[in-house]
Parts: C-alpha cells; structure tokens; sequence
C-alpha cells in the first residue's frame, strides 16, 4: 500500500483545485462551427478550454504541446514507456430548463453545477492535480505521464484521430470520463443516417401504388428533433397546415394526449395551421430507455392526423421502427450479451420539410458478439423498403483490454486502497477516450450509487467526489508510472 497520504495532499490544495474547476467550467466549449477557424476548429470556446487546460499544466511545470487545436498534451516524468491520461474539453449544449446559468460553475449544496462538471471537465481538472501533486512531491518515475486533451469527443472524435496521426501512441492508460470502480469493455459505436429524398420517395409510392387519391387533408409541413446523435431529443417540434376546423380538433386532441401521457407540450395557431411542440426527458444515447425521445412520443400522436402520403409515411416509419424501440427488435438487429449488455438504438435526430429530404441519425451501440457486418445489412434492409438510404457517418469496434492486464490489477488495487471497496469490473455501451488507446479503459470519475448526470439539465459533481477522485488518479498515476 501507498505510504503517501495522497487525500491529505488533495486538502492542501483544495482551495486551488475547486478555483480552478469552476474557472475551466464557466467557459463555454460547446462546438461552435461559426467561429471554427484556423488553430480552432471547434470554435473558440473549445479552443478556449484547451488553452486553460494546457496553461494549467505548464503552469505546474509539464511541458505541453498544441497539436493545431485539435487536441493537445502535457507531458512530465522521463523513460521510454508512457502512460496517458485522456480526458476531454468539449461539452454537449446545456439545452433548456437548468436552474441556475449552465456556465455559472457554482457550488450549491456541495455540488458543483455546470455543464460539463462531470463530463468531462471536472474529472479532467482532477487529472491534471493529480499530476501536479506527484510533480509537487518529486517522486521518481520510470515512464513519462502525458494528460492528452480532446476537443471533439462528443461530436465526431476527430481530435484523437488527429492527434494520433503525428503523436505516440502510450503504452497504456485511463480516462476519467465514465464510472468507478473500472470499465474495461466498451460496446461498438455507430452513427448512421438513414436518408430519403423526394425522387427515392416518389420511386416508393410508384412502386407501392400511392397516388394522389389517398392524399389527406393536413400537410406536415415541418418535423424537427433532438440535437445530438448521442443524447434522446428533449423537444421536438411539428407544423401542420390545415384548415382551421381541423386544428381546433387537433388542438383539442393533442390536450387530450398531454394529459393522458402526463407530458409537456403546447400548440399554437398559425396562419398556415397548427404547430405542436412535446417535452421529453434527455438522457445520453448509451442507455436512451431511460429517457423520453420527444421525436417519437410526437410522431406518434401525429399519426391520428390525416396526413399526406409523404408526411404519414415520415411518422408511421417513426411509430413502427423508433417509438420505443431502444434494442432496435423491429429492425430486427436486437442481441443479448451476458458481459456488455444488449444492442441499444438511439434516434438522436430527426428532419423533415416537405419537399426536402428526410433524415434520422441513429446512434446504435452493440457488443463484441456480434459483429457489424452481420447486423448492418438487416437495417440497410428496413431502410431500402422505406426509399431511405443509409450513410455510416462513424464506426467504432466494441473495445476490451484483458482483466488480467497489469494496468487494469493496478486500477483495481488503487480503487480499493483508496476507498476501501471492492473493484468490480464494468462494461458499458457509452464510448470513452479509453478505446482510443491501443490498451486504455475508462476509470471514474462517477463513483458507485451516485447520480448519474451528464448530458442532462443541471449537471453536477459533487465536491467532495471531485476531492475524492483526485486522490485515487493521483496514486494511480504514480503507481503505473513508478516502475
């Protein structure tokens, strides 16, 4: 066991560390292509983050370099092995309904609020005083430590791919992006697009014998939900046009439905018809039967409406392949695993204007015992019968690193060490900087019981948590890079 005192050395700089998360917490690194640009393709605010990231270690003597923005790192320790740190400095939008500004970083009842507290600024602040305390300390290493920094890990992942273009690939490590004690397999990660244009549409109903005979009366004009692949729409809005006789009964039947579901919605006249707009409950895509898509609970009411081919089309496809359909079964891609858990889909966005094409993003997370190549073309099927076309956008294999490995042994010892607890080994279907090393797993920053909140309205973590986890990644670092 560690003779070092590693909470105590936490408390002496407590003060600093709190200062510094809320700091780093109350910039805004939501990715913003308007202000994307040379040196900062993500937009100014991630490029922002990733400043104070790096000025933070250097200020704690690391040395640390810029790869263009993309990604950066800062490194300390001397050996030929290295030992990488992973975390990330972009954050998901806040979306609506906090109550406190989501960018504020204050500290309400021993949480600290804000997006991005636990996913992933918080823990990556840890990291980087868990370094500075072992630099602090001057305690021998025989591998250097190198904290790497993404700026796209919740949209594309572009910076890792980036950064590991012209970087070392180390010889192992950690990020602290996900849950204690440690995860050490991953599901593989999908975004797909299914398309449909008008021509591919009209080639449908020919095909099918639709015509204009069966047209309704009410045209869906306007379909839009969800903002990320990776998180279930919290709203979704429609408009409809229709003659006034027919949006009073929808209003009316839309009141109905609100208060039969027990959800939150409005519709409003238009001059052309009627908008609705539906609630839902946002949660991140890996796990999205605990949330509720606004995108489908809305289709499904607009399914009652008499519609047009093309608008009817849009929603019945909603109701019968996405309502509730978190295991993907009407696809017919649902598998069962006993150690990473089943096939989950998420349509994290949906796009319709009449006249335009259609378009959902899906995000689908399976385990290794299946593979891509055998449950891909099941859903290309579905998709081909309904005239849309699927787009693989992104594809990660499911990731795995032996429990035997020294670096997972090591976690597990420092986890129970420093918490006194049993280190259970976890697999999860979320997607980590730890499949983006050759051998990496993911190790907190969210510990056992706690409330699991990221992605959602008034994020936190709590202080004493962010204290805790410093200490177990302090001696974690120290204890793989010693010898």
């Amino acid at each position: 066991m560690s003779t070092i005192n590693w909470e105590q050395e936490v408390e002496k700089r407590k003060e600093e560390l709190i200062a510094t998360t809320q700091r780093f917490l109350q910039i805004d690194s939501v990715l913003d292509p308007d202000t994307a640009g040379e040196g900062a393709p993500f937009g100014e605010g991630v490029q922002a983050a990733l400043q104070f990231a790096l000025q933070t270690c250097e200020e704690a003597g690391m040395t640390i370099k810029n790869i263009n923005g993309y990604a950066g790192h800062a490194e300390f320790g001397q050996g030929d092995e290295c030992i990488g740190v992973l975390s990330h400095v972009d954050v998901v939008p806040p979306g609506d309904g906090w109550t406190i500004p989501p960018f504020a970083a204050d500290i309400i009842e021993g949480k600290i609020i804000a997006r991005g507290a636990l996913d992933d600024k918080g823990p990556a602040m840890a990291a980087i005083f868990a370094a500075k305390i072992i630099k602090e300390l001057g305690l021998p290493l025989q591998k250097r430590v190198r904290l790497i920094f993404g700026t796209d890990e919740e949209s594309g992942w572009e910076c890792v791919k980036r950064y590991f273009e012209t970087e070392e690939m180390p010889t192992m490590g950690f990020t602290p992006d996900a849950d204690f004690p440690l995860i050490y397999a991953e599901k593989g990660l999908t975004h797909l697009v299914l398309r449909q244009t008008s021509e591919s549409f009209d080639q449908l109903t020919h095909k099918n014998r639709l015509d204009a005979s069966q047209e309704g009366a009410t045209q869906l004009l306007s379909f839009h939900a969800g903002m990320r692949v990776n998180m279930v729409p919290e709203i979704a809005e429609a408009e409809l046009a229709c003659h006034p006789e027919q949006a009073a009964a929808w209003t009316e039947a839309y009141q109905i439905y609100l208060e039969k579901g027990q959800r939150r919605g409005h519709i409003t006249q238009t001059d052309k018809g009627v908008a609705f707009s539906l609630q839902g409950v946002s949660v991140h895509g890996m796990d999205p039967g605990k949330g509720v898509n606004a995108g489908a609970y809305l289709a499904k009411f607009l399914q009652n409406c008499d519609l047009d081919v093309r608008g009817r089309a849009f929603v019945d496809f909603i109701a019968t392949y996405l309502f509730e359909q978190h295991d993907g079964a009407t696809m017919g891609i649902k598998v069962e695993d006993q150690e990473m858990g089943p096939l989950t889909m998420n349509p994290g966005i949906f796009h319709y204007v009449a006249g335009e094409e259609v378009r959902f993003d899906l995000n689908i997370r399976y385990p290794h015992s299946i593979l891509f190549e055998q449950w891909k073309p099941k859903l290309e099927q579905v998709a081909s019968e309904h005239g849309y076309f699927l787009e693989i956008i992104t594809h990660k294999k499911p990731h795995r690193v032996d429990p035997t490995h020294p670096l997972v042994t090591t976690l597990q010892r420092v986890y129970t060490e420093r918490t006194g607890e049993k280190a259970e080994l976890l697999a999860i279907g979320g997607g980590t900087y730890g499949r983006a090393l050759d051998v990496g797993v993911a190790f907190g920053p969210l510990f056992p019981g706690r409330q699991d909140t990221a992605h959602q309205r008034d994020e936190y973590l709590l202080v004493e948590d962010l204290l805790k986890a410093t200490a177990i990644y302090a001696q974690a670092i120290f204890e793989l890079a010693k010898e």
